[in-house]
């Protein structure tokens, strides 16, 4: 199974958007059989090997093995990955186009970034899993508290002209069997943490134990 699933395909798309078919494959994160899918859920077997047949077409559940009970054959399947998400090139007459009207202060440009990064790299990712290659790419995700709006703005301020300065010192424009990355960094306000309900014990974090 992969940690991730990158669907580029229109009518797959809208397959996993239904909300049964959406909660079969969180339930398919381990294996299962219509039986026990129709059984956790509360739904009828017949209906559950409906839409089975469905993820299946798409490629969104594999079949792991068919074992006999009684007179019956029964499926085991299981998802293709843990977690999927809808790339921008499966609605590709609408998708957003960063190329058009940048603005590194706009939350809706920031958005087409993401679009696009999302995009790409799953191209990518695809392009390297059909070459049985792995994919070179990194990332940073942190958080950072300023004090006030003027310390932010420093901080772009700064960190863009070290971004210059790395790209200007390790850019070749002619290197023989060079190849081309893309930069993307973005910087906007963490989400707010709901506040814990009363009486209820806290999550464990990495590294706690029970």
């Amino acid at each position: 199974m992969e940690e991730l699933g990158v669907i580029e395909d229109p009518a797959a798309a809208e397959v996993l958007l239904d909300p049964i078919r959406s909660a079969l494959l969180a339930a398919l994160r381990e294996p299962a059989s219509a039986a026990g899918l129709a059984q956790r859920l509360g739904l009828p077997r017949q209906k559950v090997n409906y839409h089975l047949n469905a993820l299946a077409q798409h490629g969104l559940v594999a079949l792991l093995e068919e074992r006999r009970k009684g007179n019956m054959t029964e499926r085991v399947m299981q998802s293709s990955a843990r977690s999927f998400v809808i790339s921008p090139i499966a609605l590709s007459a609408i998708e957003p186009d960063p190329a058009r009207h940048p603005d590194q202060l706009s939350a809706r440009w920031l958005i087409a970034l993401a679009a696009r990064l999302i995009h790409d790299v799953g191209r990518l990712l695809s392009g390297a899993a059909a070459a049985k290659q792995k994919l070179a790419t990194f990332a940073f995700d942190g958080e950072i508290r300023f004090a006030n709006a003027a310390a932010r703005a420093e901080f772009v301020h700064e960190l863009s002209a070290q971004i210059d300065l790395l790209s200007s010192k390790y850019h070749d424009r002619d290197a023989p069997g060079g190849r081309a990355h893309r930069m993307v960094f973005a910087l906007h306000p963490s989400l707010k943490k709901a506040p814990a309900e009363p009486h209820t014990k806290p999550l464990l974090s990495i590294g706690e134990s029970a």
